[in-house]
């Protein structure tokens, strides 16, 4: 099976190209750097050539309101319109779980938008939501820092290791179109300032961190459980303890 991963030399999909060519597939990676790119269209038709699946863990070089809006709607667009030339048969995306409840957040809106065109369009399609990763929590603390302050509301979140977000979403890709939403998240729940305190400090970072409910995330205001998945979700194997343990082995803060 030809499986074309857009955004196959990230963080995700470098790992997803990783598990599906050592399952036998033809898993092949598109990115800029291979000289495809969504927005332009530069380089799709030839890679997409072929396709059995696409896969799209891309993500928007820019976060502002409308920068990130206008990649995703111009790249999904494209990239669909480039797969139907092609006759490719499932387009799986990756999302975030609580896209639809964090409305305020110009990032979140973007995702939606991209959603709803992959909804639209006439190819057979699958959705996957997933929690936020053990990857990023450097990048929501550095977010939600203000001189040596980190500010963070204490709502519940259910993160996951990187590897094991891959996995599921090889998993989504050799199996039949969903036509739906499937939801991901990790093994454990937490506080998201107790998870950060415990991020920082096992960096030996000495920001403060203040848990403040009306903090804001990504620009928007979070309720309990914005962040974290429903009870129908599939979970990832990975703790935190296990991933912070490997992570930091012989790294300096």
């Amino acid at each position: 099976m030809k499986i074309v991963i857009i955004g196959g030399s990230g963080l995700i999909g470098s790992k997803v190209v990783r598990k599906l060519s050592e399952q036998g597939n033809e898993a092949v990676p598109a990115s800029p750097n291979t000289g495809v790119n969504t927005l332009t269209g530069e380089g799709l038709a030839d890679v997409l050539n072929g396709a059995d699946v696409v896969v799209d863990v891309s993500n928007s070089p820019s976060f502002e309101d409308t920068a990130v809006l206008n990649f995703f709607r111009m790249s999904t667009t494209n990239l669909l319109q480039a797969e139907a030339a092609a006759g490719a048969r499932h387009h799986v995306a990756l999302s975030v779980v609580g896209t639809d409840r964090l409305f305020e957040s110009g990032y979140m809106r973007a995702k939606i938008a991209q959603e709803k065109l992959i909804e639209q369009s006439s190819i057979p399609y699958s959705i996957i939501h997933a929690t936020q990763f053990f990857e990023f929590i450097r990048g929501i603390a550095d977010g939600a820092t203000d001189g040596d302050t980190v500010r963070l509301a204490p709502v519940l979140i259910q993160p996951m290791a990187a590897e094991d977000v891959a996995t599921e979403v090889a998993k989504v890709a050799v199996g039949a179109p969903l036509n739906g939403i499937v939801e991901l998240g990790g093994p454990e729940q937490f506080r998201l300032d107790e998870l950060v305190r415990r991020y920082l400090a096992a960096r030996d970072d000495r920001r403060s961190l203040i848990a403040d409910p009306n903090a804001r995330y990504y620009g928007a205001k979070l309720g309990e459980r914005t962040l974290v998945p429903d009870n129908n979700a599939t979970i990832g194997e990975t703790t935190f303890e296990d991933w912070l343990s490997r992570q930091f082995v012989g790294a300096t803060p």
